[in-house]
């Protein structure tokens, strides 16, 4: 897979994608059911050919592009900045898994046999959401500190929807992980930003 500054800025669009979906569903009980398929199919694209590959393309990441463009930006309300949170919190918690290999083989073969049950049901069928969401809670959920979402306690109470949070958390840990596997470091977020914004802006107007 080539190490680009495109796959970078794809990779970091579909971490804040999924951090927005995250956001979006807690507090507004919906998310775009298209960006929700992108984030969630990309956890089963393996051994995708190339970084577009893993997200269908990158039209599928539309949402995520504009908000790395704001989130990299200057600015923005509380609301907005939890997004960037979201973010930085899963870059942290991917860092973290790196250091449990077991837990790593055992979020791989979960997600392998979870991908064999999307020869029967769509990516975002409840039954895939909720294999999602307990392999989420039995690995990555143990990993301190956890990441607290926020939003409307109804909301966070209801069990479909707290699948769909879970599994979007998972897609952005892949997306995290996917940023280091393209050379991404913690270091460029802040040296290059400028870069990955305009790169941003072009994958935009392609």
């Amino acid at each position: 897979m080539a190490h680009t500054l495109t796959d970078r800025t794809l990779a970091l669009a579909a971490l804040f994608q999924a951090a927005q979906l995250v956001q979006h569903v807690a507090r507004r009980g919906h998310a775009a059911d298209s960006d929700v398929e992108t984030c969630i199919d990309s956890l089963f694209q393996i051994d995708a050919p190339s970084t577009e590959a893993i997200f269908n393309g990158r039209r599928g990441l539309v949402t995520g592009l504009r908000t790395l463009g704001a989130r990299l930006g200057s600015g923005g309300s509380a609301e907005e900045l939890e997004i960037t949170r979201y973010a930085i919190a899963l870059l942290h918690l991917e860092r973290k898994l790196a250091r449990y290999p077991t837990m790593q083989n055992t979020l791989r073969i979960g997600i392998e046999r979870i991908r064999n049950q999307t020869n029967y049901f769509p990516p975002t069928h409840v039954n895939i959401l909720a294999a999602l969401g307990e392999l989420y809670q039995a690995t990555i959920s143990t990993v301190q500190p956890r990441i607290m979402v926020q939003g409307d306690p109804t909301y966070l109470a209801d069990k479909a929807r707290a699948n769909l949070i879970r599994a979007l958390l998972l897609a952005g840990i892949r997306a995290a992980v996917l940023w280091r596997q393209v050379g991404g470091n913690r270091w460029q977020l802040f040296l290059a930003r400028r870069k990955i914004l305009e790169t941003a802006h072009q994958l935009l107007q392609a």
